[in-house]
Parts: structure tokens; C-alpha cells; sequence
């Protein structure tokens, strides 16, 4: 007898990186959490696999990446699907960055080397599955956004 929580699909997350080893660590720990995962190797791949199709409920996505960079990929990705839930990623610590983020609208900020309890909390948090969780004192892993600003068309 197949219990409700294995019989129901799990979400799809798109982790966009440029590093194949960043990229199949990404994939393995969404995998042990029961994800389906996708992977693209930039932002214009990742603008690709949702043109054609690809319907992530979460994206994972690098900040620095050659060609187009993470928050010109969130603002086009945004654009192609505006309900799309975005967690950024960076091994750079900058708070102007993270506030460029959140006002594009990205819904969390995680620190490379992202860790497993982490990008676990910040899917949870972004399917509306868990309840926002706050920085521990082992430092900054994880900065929850608050949603972006909504514009009246007057």
C-alpha cells in the first residue's frame, strides 16, 4: 500500500550553474529530498528549457555565470513566467546583490558552499511547505527575500 506522500509527484527545480560539479551537487541533494531535477549550464540554457516546455516550480540559479549573468537569467525568466519561485546562489557575499535579487524577485539568497539544510528550507519555503527559517549563528547561509514590490498599471 503506496502512502499519499510517495504516490504524489514531487516538484521540478531547474538548477542553472556553469560548474558540472556544482551542478551534480545541486541535482544529488534535490534528489535525496525527492525532487525531480533539471539542469542547465547558463542562463541562455535555462531561457531554452522554459521556451520549450520545461515548467519548474522552483529555479536554482547562479549568480555569476558567462554570457548572461544570474540576475539578467532571473529578470528573463521572470518575464517568461512570472509565477516562477527563484533561489539564487552565489560564493559572493554582497549585500547589493542580494537587494538587486530580491527586487527582480528572487525568493532567497544562499551562499556557496550551499549547504543540504539550506536549499531544503529555501524550496520548502518557496512551494509553501515550511515555515521561513532564520540565520543560525554559524553565519549568513540563507537570506529569505521578501516579495518583490507590486506595480499598479495606472
Amino acid at each position: 500500500m503506496l502512502s499519499t506522500q510517495e504516490a504524489t509527484p514531487r516538484a521540478t527545480i531547474l538548477v542553472v550553474d556553469d560548474s558540472p560539479d556544482m551542478l551534480r551537487y545541486l541535482r544529488m541533494v534535490l534528489e535525496l529530498d525527492s525532487y525531480r531535477v533539471e539542469t542547465a549550464n547558463n542562463g541562455v540554457e535555462a531561457l531554452q528549457r522554459v521556451r520549450n516546455g520545461t515548467v519548474p516550480e522552483v529555479v536554482v540559479l547562479d549568480l555569476q555565470m558567462p554570457e548572461m549573468d544570474g540576475l539578467k537569467t532571473l529578470g528573463r525568466l521572470l518575464k517568461l513566467q512570472p509565477q516562477l519561485k527563484v533561489i539564487m546562489c552565489s560564493g559572493v557575499d554582497d549585500p547589493d546583490q542580494v537587494q538587486q535579487a530580491a527586487l527582480l524577485g528572487a525568493r532567497a539568497y544562499l551562499k556557496k558552499p550551499v549547504q543540504h539544510l539550506y536549499l531544503s528550507a529555501a524550496v520548502k519555503e518557496c512551494l509553501g511547505l515550511g515555515p521561513d527559517i532564520q540565520i543560525g549563528d554559524d553565519g549568513a547561509e540563507l537570506i529569505s527575500l521578501p516579495p518583490p514590490p507590486q506595480y499598479s498599471e495606472n
